[in-house]
């Protein structure tokens, strides 16, 4: 691989003696990796079905190396949101953060979406998940993987880190910032970072990370943790960064990684000589199976919390609601005011389910406020694919339930029309009992809701 030669002569001078082994690392394989969606079953659940040779990835308890043969992105299971697809040192940031059910937890620099996957799964449906890109084309890719993992309570934006931190003033208990950065790291995994690495430079980059870190400390709440991680080496964009933070918010420190194989220190050295920055962690393809990465953990010290003003979205009409409690009765076996309990509300023609314990939204650009649920029509309701990826398969009163070896699942995920009998209505289509989306039994026909945007490719 022919890397940039400013970027080697730096990385000579700052590695030294291990410069041959670093460069050596860029002849060798890419790791490749998919991360157990907990959301749907249990990493030992999976291990009994996985179509794929798996090896744990050490420091993430439901990541996996696949291998290069591997075609991950080509299987049911992953339009079933069972796994993501991921690099394995990526899965390093929300491991260090640890989000549990019930935090609430922002994604700032989300798109698009493995970081907030990995949140939406360790939450488990509980607590909060605000996901924010300030790309709006990188964003589509953000509402598509949190959809397809069956997530529930969030809220994905498209906004500026100022804008939302006037609505969360010490909101968060967790917050990620998974900078935009010149993505060094990436150059054995991905080519075009390399032919970037001009456009995407160290500078203009720092630069962007200074406007998203001065607002982190007013959206944490005191006591809460803020994880900021690159995928690069420059320490510019790294120890520079985290020093400079400390120095302008003396209200937050580092606080202490769990030290795994191959993780190695930050260095003092090349952030002006602080020595906590000790407690960063770097990541080099030269001393783990993975590509590059810098991780720092920061705790906000403790102090006053600011309780907001919780927003209760409108209730649906009574339209909207009698034609939402006739398809729950015909279609699931679960209880309309269990949707209600959980926070149904409309907006326009669309039905959502709100995440409990939101202030206001006015004035920020919301993508999706929470579950979409689906539309409402001249008098009924038609479900969405997104619907049908948070249910199981005991919720639906008629299931179609499809061999992941099977040419029906690849038909339907296709966007195929079934000849298939059966009792009319809504039928959620599943592949080995996980759902994939909706089909509606005409006859002997089966209508094919499977979004198109979504479908299997040969």
């Amino acid at each position: 691989m022919k890397l940039p030669e400013n970027f080697t002569i730096r990385m000579e001078q700052m590695l030294g003696p291990e410069y041959e082994d670093f460069i050596a690392s860029y002849e060798e394989p890419r790791n490749y990796g998919i991360r157990i969606n907990t959301l749907k079953l249990s990493t030992e659940e999976f291990l009994k079905i996985s179509p794929f040779k798996l090896k744990p990835v050490p420091w993430a308890h439901e990541g996996f190396y696949i291998g290069e043969e591997d075609r991950p992105a080509k299987h049911p299971y992953y339009h079933a949101g069972l796994y993501y697809i991921q690099e394995p040192s990526a899965m390093t940031t929300i491991s260090v953060l640890q989000p549990k059910p019930g935090d609430r937890v922002l994604d700032l620099c989300a798109a698009p979406g493995g970081k907030s996957t990995q949140i939406a799964a360790r939450l488990a449906n509980k607590g909060v998940l605000v996901t924010n890109d300030v790309n709006s084309q990188r964003i589509i890719a953000l509402v598509r993987n949190l959809e397809m993992m069956g997530a529930k309570n969030y809220v994905i934006l498209n906004e500026l880190p100022g804008k939302i931190a006037a609505h969360f003033p010490n909101y968060f208990d967790k917050i990620v910032i998974d900078a935009p950065c010149s993505g060094e790291g990436m150059f054995r995994k991905d080519p075009f970072a390399v032919k970037s690495w001009g456009e995407f430079s160290v500078e203009k980059c720092v630069s962007m990370q200074k406007s998203i870190l001065k607002h982190i400390s007013s959206m944490l709440r005191p006591g809460g943790y803020v994880v900021y991680s690159t995928c690069t080496f420059a320490p510019e964009e790294n120890e520079e960064r985290i020093s400079e933070l400390l120095k302008k918010h003396p209200e937050l420190e580092l606080a202490d990684i769990i030290p795994y194989p191959g993780f190695e220190n930050g260095k003092p050295e090349w952030g002006g000589g602080l020595q906590e920055l000790r407690k960063t962690v770097r990541l080099w393809p030269h001393k783990l199976q993975g590509e590059g990465h810098f991780v720092a953990l920061l705790r906000k010290r403790d102090g006053e919390d600011c309780e907001l003003k919780e927003y209760v979205p409108p209730t649906p009409s009574p339209e909207a609601v009698v034609d939402f409690c006739n398809f729950v009765k015909d279609t699931l076996h679960l209880s309309p005011d269990s949707f209600f309990e959980q926070g149904l509300f409309q907006s326009y023609s669309r039905l959502y389910v709100s995440p409990q314990g939101l202030p206001s939204l006015n004035g920020l650009k919301v993508i999706r406020p929470g579950w979409y649920l689906g539309e409402l029509k001249k008098n009924r309701f038609k479900p969405v694919t997104t619907m049908a990826l948070a249910l199981k398969k005991k919720d639906a009163a008629r299931v179609l339930d499809f061999s992941s070896k099977s040419d029906e699942v690849i038909r339907y995920l296709k966007g195929e029309t079934l000849s298939i009998s059966g009792e009319r209505g809504w039928n959620l289509v599943c592949v080995d009992g996980y759902p994939l989306g909706w089909a509606k039994q005409l006859q002997d026909m089966l209508n094919n809701y499977y979004p198109s945007g979504w479908r299997w490719l040969d």
